[in-house]
């Protein structure tokens, strides 16, 4: 009778966390973030902190700086007024998705190219930055271009969670992928001669480039990556918002002033062809 009672209890402890979680969940689906940051004036981003030109934190004031960071406090003040502000969480490929989901962030801005895959999970905006996949060499490296990595013994550097590490499977079937937690330690391990290439978005490798003169970005690109501005499913009205302040960011000019701020001293970007 003692077994029978406390197999009953647990049962019911069971039930009633099922319950409990389906009522969290419930009530997360039906918030509503636009409405929540405009009564506080502000929205939290999740950001790149380790990528030179997008999202990179400056040591000397602990500031996160870059087009990212600039295009979200220009999109903030669109949305919430000039008195709105922009907060800056720090996010990694790996943590952005889970922070969002949480609710520890109301939008990510940080390299994501919109898939379908994470389009099952999140909502986009449409594309505010459209780059490609390239890979980073040493200079004077035999590497001329991605097929010449499609051979056993090569070894290329991603970055755990990016979509750069699928794609460069179907590009370069026959090498080892090697990934590393984050950007930094991924250009690393390339210079300590742990890898043949480090693969990612062309504007990414581009900011590595110009802090290391050594590397240079080889190839082109062989993909499309646009990026995408994410916001949990459920948010329509905050990825509306989000499309809506984007545009008038282009329309007023600003987009443009930010991109020339950002990328004109980067040798082999395509400034006017990424201008809107």
């Amino acid at each position: 009778m003692k077994k029978i009672i406390s197999r009953l209890g647990l049962l019911l402890t069971l039930l009633l966390m099922v319950v409990t979680l389906s009522a969290c969940s419930s009530a997360a689906s039906q918030k509503n973030v636009l409405q929540e940051d405009k009564q506080t004036k502000t929205i939290t981003w999740g950001v790149k902190a380790d990528t030179k030109l997008f999202g990179l934190m400056d040591v000397k004031d602990n500031q996160i700086k870059g087009f990212e960071i600039d295009l979200a406090k220009a999109m903030t003040k669109q949305i919430l007024g000039k008195d709105g502000k922009a907060r800056f969480i720090q996010v990694t490929s790996q943590t952005r998705m889970p922070l969002l989901r949480n609710g520890n962030i109301d939008a990510i801005m940080a390299t994501m190219t919109i898939t379908p895959e994470r389009a099952k999970q999140v909502d986009f905006s449409r594309s505010y930055f459209d780059a490609g996949q390239a890979i980073l060499v040493k200079n004077g490296s035999p590497i001329k271009n991605v097929k010449d990595l499609n051979h056993k013994g090569a070894i290329v550097l991603g970055v755990v969670g990016s979509n750069s590490v699928q794609n460069i499977k179907k590009f370069a079937p026959k090498a080892k992928v090697l990934q590393l937690t984050d950007y930094s330690q991924a250009l690393t391990a390339l210079k300590s001669g742990q890898g043949d290439a480090l693969t990612t978005d062309n504007g990414i490798l581009y900011g590595m480039s110009i802090e290391n003169p050594g590397y240079s970005v080889v190839g082109g690109t062989f993909t499309k990556e646009p990026y995408g501005i994410a916001v949990d499913k459920g948010q329509g009205k905050l990825r509306d918002a989000m499309n809506d302040a984007l545009t008038k960011v282009e329309k007023s000019g600003e987009y443009n002033q930010l991109l020339y701020k950002w990328f004109h001293k980067v040798r082999g970007f395509d400034l006017k062809g990424a201008q809107r």
